[in-house]
């Protein structure tokens, strides 16, 4: 009788611990979503320094582009604004998520695609997104991008 009463416990005890590990999972995806949603919003608007708040800005920020990798908020934002000088580079945004797969409470890679619509020749391409909760909040703290024109 205790021995069973016992297990039942610790098998009440391990369901709600999933349960809240599963919610909390949760709440993150969806703030990652509603992160890469506001950029998607503020492109398609040819805001780029609001597309920029998704960003960690810091001198560590990690972009890896056609080029090489470059680091830092201020380097990754004048890049945007050579390589996208107006709407018509920019064109119209959309993310395709194929992968979003937490590595621990406070990290995600995330897998993804591009797609631009543009009046001057439509852009697509993969990239690979590595976020990271600084205090509370969710942000892009590394990139890698390949771009298929």
């Amino acid at each position: 009788m205790f021995k069973t009463y016992t297990m039942k416990k610790y098998f009440i005890l391990i369901g709600i611990c999933i349960s809240l590990l599963s919610s909390a999972q949760n709440k993150d995806i969806q703030s990652i979503q509603q992160l890469l949603d506001k950029q998607v919003a503020a492109w398609n608007t040819g805001n780029i320094d609001a597309f920029m708040l998704g960003y960690w800005e810091n001198d560590s920020l990690l972009f890896m582009g056609k080029n090489g990798p470059t680091y830092g908020y201020a380097t990754t934002l004048k890049n945007y604004k050579k390589n996208y000088p107006d709407t018509a580079h920019m064109g119209q945004l959309a993310f395709t998520i194929t992968r979003m797969q937490a590595l621990n409470a406070d990290h995600y890679f995330i897998i993804g695609q591009f797609h631009l619509k543009r009046s001057i020749g439509d852009a697509q391409g993969n990239f690979t997104l590595l976020c990271r909760k600084i205090n509370g909040v969710w942000k892009i703290i590394a990139e890698i991008g390949r771009a298929h024109v």
